[in-house]
């Protein structure tokens, strides 16, 4: 846990050979947690293609991370790989100083980054594990978030990783549910609180998407039907989430914010 992209099997799709960018994102600069892989790698590999410099955020898995780098410069791109831990503010305050670092801006936070562990009863959740997942999932936006608009301009945004489970929460994945309920509401009340920024705050939030963190964290049986319960019948791509990053970073979103965009395979969000 979390897993690592390099071992997953079957092998996830990123966009790596089908993505193509239109300059929608052009000489912005972004960054983007968790994009060592799945999601996170799908949306850097986008807007690197788009025209976005982009901020590699990972924690521990550098070969992954590497890889990624490697997919946003052969795009054309410029890209900075830093690994740290996201719990911790002053790491998420050095993430956006080096942003300005290294590209001179920061038109777009991405928090896609997120902890999430299986249990079968509340029993065997302990503090330490609710912590992490709060710190992790939650914790870790409201950090990035304040730190990113101070020096943001009118016109960037902020697009933040809620869930399916926001509304629909899996009993198994207490913890995760539940910061992904409160990343819904986050984005709501931080969109109004930034908007006299000109900063736009949105979500997307994906149904069971096929990333290292699934079989990782989650039992066999329940691994071997990922996404089966989706009127769609499969797990989702990483690669099938992108546009919605892509149009929330644009000035396509130009008139949105406090919105929550679903890519669930066709679950209901209720």
């Amino acid at each position: 846990m979390p897993g690592e992209e390099r071992r997953l099997d079957p092998k996830a799709d990123h966009g790596e050979e089908t993505y193509k960018g239109s300059g929608k994102l052009a000489c912005l600069a972004a960054i983007v947690t968790g994009a060592d892989s799945g999601i996170g790698r799908a949306v850097a590999i986008a807007y690197a293609r788009e025209g976005a410099d982009v901020l590699i955020s990972y924690f521990t898995e550098h070969e992954d991370a590497r890889e990624t780098e490697r997919l946003v410069k052969a795009s054309g791109r410029q890209a900075l790989c830093v690994s740290g831990d996201i719990k911790d503010e002053n790491h998420c305050k050095e993430l956006v100083a080096k942003t300005l670092e290294a590209f001179g801006r920061l038109d777009v936070l991405v928090n896609s980054a997120a902890h999430q562990k299986s249990f079968s009863s509340i029993d065997d959740i302990s503090a330490e594990e609710w912590d992490i997942t709060f710190r992790t999932n939650i914790y870790s936006q409201f950090y990035l978030s304040k730190a990113a608009s101070k020096v943001m301009n009118p016109g960037s945004s902020i697009i933040n990783t809620t869930s399916i489970n926001a509304k629909s929460p899996s009993p198994h994945l207490l913890a995760y549910a539940a910061t992904k309920g409160a990343i819904a509401n986050f984005t709501a009340g931080l969109a109004g609180l930034l908007i006299e920024k000109g900063i736009r705050v949105n979500a997307v939030a994906p149904g069971p998407i096929w990333t290292p963190l699934i079989p990782s964290t989650m039992p066999d049986e329940a691994v071997k039907t990922f996404g089966e319960n989706t009127p769609i019948g499969r797990a989702g791509q990483p690669a099938e989430l992108a546009a919605a990053y892509v149009m929330l970073a644009s000035n396509d979103a130009s008139y949105i914010t406090g919105a929550i965009i679903p890519v669930t395979g066709g679950r209901p969000m209720l």
